[in-house]
């Protein structure tokens, strides 16, 4: 967690906020967060224009599909001294990291989606431009703040004080069912999304070195256009896992999401709960709380390398789902 930042407790200030993306998928949660936390939508930018959604949060919202009018937009209220004091980030993945800069240039903290970035010499500028700036950028890693994985990473602190050398082993699934416009869209392009496991793992991967520690060892067994699978090697845990988009690896055919975490063959429950972590998360932000940069760094390394591996095939302590798909 940081420091104290330079802008006032939300508690009864009403503070500004911009958004890039606010057309797409996980818009509505930064939408409902900072009305949540009685603040103010001043402007949102899209290249599409169906955001009928402002309607629902801040139908006074100017809205922009072009980003040379958002940017003078920005400007000018900045030399009126009414400047806003935060720009949500929501655009495609390979976008991120520009934008965080230009909220920064903007002389506005940056709120993030993940990934942060898609490389990890990427977080290196944005530490230098941070520091230039004299703002801040946080990043949502809402996983940290469920119930169930808060009470999980303190069940393990406690058990390591007694066991210092105690090993965790840990198996990671998630599938979540993608129809044929995802290959078409943005996030099916590796360049753009990261793939898999940075698209849809991300968080999960930050949550397990958040709780079980440094990265040892990864390694990667599979890995296609619609799942990937691999063995990671944390300080304190041994994870196997699996992601995918495939409807036919789903356990069950009346479900389009399976979301599994198994430590040491118990399961951590975490189905719900999901509701308000955006919310809780911008609460930690204007408390200055939030995820910063070095926070995000180890699940930017990992999903980055896993990229970047070169598979080994059904070798070693693989996930079961591996052996099923891979052919």
């Amino acid at each position: 967690m940081c420091n104290r930042i330079d802008s006032k407790n939300y508690f009864g200030v009403n503070m500004k906020f911009g958004i890039i993306g606010v057309g797409g998928y996980i818009a509505p949660r930064h939408l409902k967060a900072i009305k949540d936390t009685g603040n103010t939508l001043i402007c949102a930018l899209d290249p599409r224009d169906s955001v009928g959604i402002l309607d629902s949060y801040f139908p006074q919202t100017d809205f922009f599909t072009e980003f040379e009018r958002f940017d003078r937009h920005i400007d000018k209220l900045r030399r009126k001294n009414e400047g806003l004091d935060y720009i949500c980030i929501c655009s495609p993945n390979y976008l991120h990291d520009s934008h965080i800069r230009f909220a920064l240039r903007s002389g506005v903290n940056a709120i993030c989606e993940k990934p942060l970035v898609l490389n990890t010499w990427n977080i290196d500028g944005l530490k230098e431009i941070q520091k230039e700036s004299g703002k801040k950028i946080y990043n949502i890693l809402q996983l940290r703040l469920h119930p169930s994985i808060i009470a999980l990473k303190e069940k393990v602190q406690r058990e390591l004080e007694q066991d210092p050398n105690k090993i965790y082993d840990v198996t990671l699934t998630y599938i979540t069912s993608r129809g044929k416009w995802y290959f078409v869209s943005w996030k099916g392009d590796v360049s753009k999304s990261g793939g898999i496991a940075t698209n849809i793992g991300v968080h999960f991967f930050d949550m397990l070195s958040y709780v079980f520690g440094d990265v040892k060892k990864n390694i990667v067994h599979i890995s296609k256009p619609d799942c990937m699978g691999g063995y990671l090697e944390l300080k304190n845990a041994r994870v196997r896992w699996f992601l995918s988009i495939n409807k036919d690896h789903l356990p069950k055919e009346d479900k389009r999401t399976y979301r599994s975490v198994l430590v040491n063959d118990e399961e951590v429950e975490f189905t719900d709960g999901f509701t308000d972590l955006h919310t809780l998360s911008y609460e930690q932000i204007l408390n200055g709380k939030g995820f910063t940069l070095e926070d995000a760094i180890s699940c930017i390394e990992i999903v980055h390398d896993i990229r970047n591996i070169t598979p080994i095939g059904m070798i070693g302590d693989y996930h079961p789902l591996c052996q099923k798909v891979f052919k």
